[in-house]
């Protein structure tokens, strides 16, 4: 089946990636680096949250032409959680167990309903 899609439904998809790895880092980055003084983690947190709004912000205003403010945050949840996993694992280093693939899985599942007719 082939279907076109147009650059106000793309470009929203893409940039909520993009804000969705600074907005990553910006939380949880500084988990790597827990002898740095909080204070410093905050302002780093900060400063590169900066980058996600700038990301996020238009993507909802470009998306919110295409997609329902209800789809546009259950994309956001769901491309959080693919950002997340690639996050923690080559970035923390941490391992994904079956139980979180099944447990992200019925969440897109779940999250699969709000673009339903």
């Amino acid at each position: 089946m082939y279907f076109s899609l147009s650059p106000a439904a793309i470009w929203p998809v893409a940039m909520l990636f993009a804000s969705n790895i600074f907005m990553t880092f910006a939380w949880y980055g500084h988990l790597k680096h827990k002898g740095s003084a909080i204070a410093l983690a905050i302002v780093a947190s900060w400063g590169i949250a900066f980058f996600e709004y700038c990301l996020a912000v238009p993507a909802n205003r470009i998306g919110s032409a295409v997609y329902t403010t209800a789809q546009l945050k259950t994309m956001q949840e769901v491309i959080t959680l693919m950002v997340f996993s690639g996050f923690s694992v080559f970035w923390l280093g941490e391992n994904l167990t079956w139980n979180h693939a099944i447990g992200f899985a019925l969440i897109a599942v779940g999250a699969s309903f709000i673009f339903r007719a």
